[in-house]
């Protein structure tokens, strides 16, 4: 098994350095590394990508930008010359946080993680029912996107409202948005998202889930009945 990775760092003796350690590795295959952001993120919106290692600090791009702007989030290690960064990188479900310079030990450590990771997520996408990832309470849950009825803004966080019980995960409500499936989810208000499913009724103010009225934007409205048109 090998996982394909992409290096994206503006520094061309980093990305050099790092390069060597992924091709010396029995089970990473470098597919593509980058100087930049806007790059990386046109690559990586045609080619699957197993493990991304993302410099932080970066010309006119952040790598927490780029992961913003991703749709489907590889796996990520991050490399950094500065250990402040690193509660900012786990509040991204970082897979490590690797600090420059890099030793062979904490590589090997990084990527031991990372292949433990992918069996892991491999094991689970067969069973039935879409799922996604959060990290909540620092610890990291399996959600089915059906049992979601909403997500709301809940100050630097979203919180996510299933059948079952709440969560609270450190995210923007883009980012989190870019995670759902776009044919069952729809951004009816700058602070919520709703499952189409679980919309009982609608009208120009309000989307109905059960008891609870959810805001529905001006220019919304249109959005959503498109979304409920399609599943009838």
């Amino acid at each position: 098994m090998k996982l394909n990775c992409v290096i994206v760092d503006d520094s061309s003796i980093q990305r050099m350095i790092v390069g060597k350690l992924v091709s010396n590795h029995i089970n990473l295959n470098l597919v593509g590394e980058f100087s930049n952001a806007i790059e990386a993120k046109n690559f990586m919106s045609y080619t699957a990508i197993d493990l991304l290692f993302l410099d932080v600090e970066m010309p006119i791009v952040s790598g927490f930008d780029l992961l913003d702007g991703l749709k489907a989030k590889p796996q990520v290690i991050f490399i950094t010359s500065k250990p402040e960064y690193a509660v900012k990188a786990f509040d991204y479900d970082a897979t490590d946080y690797l600090q420059k310079p890099i030793t062979n030990l904490r590589f090997e450590s990084a990527i031991k993680r990372a292949l433990n990771l992918h069996n892991m997520q491999k094991e689970t996408s067969d069973e039935e029912g879409d799922h996604i990832f959060i990290k909540s309470k620092l610890k990291k849950l399996k959600i089915f996107t059906s049992k979601i009825k909403w997500i709301e803004a809940y100050g630097d966080y979203v919180k996510v409202v299933t059948e079952d019980e709440n969560h609270l995960v450190l995210s923007t409500m883009k980012s989190f948005e870019n995670d759902l499936p776009a044919d069952r989810f729809v951004r009816v208000h700058k602070s919520y998202i709703v499952n189409i499913d679980k919309v009982d009724k609608f009208n120009s103010k309000f989307a109905e889930i059960g008891p609870t009225k959810i805001p529905l934007s001006r220019n919304k409205k249109e959005d959503l009945k498109k979304a409920l048109e399609v599943t009838q």
